[in-house]
């Protein structure tokens, strides 16, 4: 049996831990495909919204420029994405699928449902803990 610590009692280590855990089931999946979870992260919302500024995809992902630049051009990088120049602002940057990316979308179409499997959960407390965690995420929202 392992000591306590403490840790065991913090909400916060709770999250971090379980969020790992989360993102470790992706892993093998993700891995085949050559994709890291944010790459992963960015391609869907592309699947679902099409052609994205790199300031909505900032903003959905809760991520800043310099950690979604990088991002971005490695995903360009292998051929998922590209980014134009806005033709009303030429500072705006938009990022749209490639033939590439758009096929990805039906390679990664049953992680959500391996993730679903994985933890054991009812679907009763699966959507509460959306819930509950979406509410963390808006009420600590800067």
């Amino acid at each position: 049996m392992v000591e306590p610590t403490g840790l065991e009692q913090m909400v916060c280590f709770q999250l971090y831990a379980a969020s790992r855990a989360m993102t470790a089931i992706y892993r093998p999946t993700l891995d085949t495909l050559g994709l890291t979870y944010p790459q992963y992260l960015a391609l869907r919302v592309l699947w679902h919204r099409g052609p994205t500024t790199v300031r909505e995809l900032g903003t959905i992902l809760d991520l800043d420029s310099g950690t979604l630049s990088p991002l971005l051009k490695r995903l360009e990088n292998q051929g998922h994405v590209r980014r134009t120049r806005g033709t009303e602002d030429e500072r705006t940057v938009v990022i749209h699928l490639t033939e590439q990316g758009s096929a990805l979308r039906t390679k990664a179409a049953d992680l959500p449902a391996q993730v679903a499997c994985a933890v054991d959960l009812t679907d009763d407390e699966f959507a509460q803990l959306h819930h509950l965690l979406g509410k963390v995420r808006a009420s600590t929202t800067l």
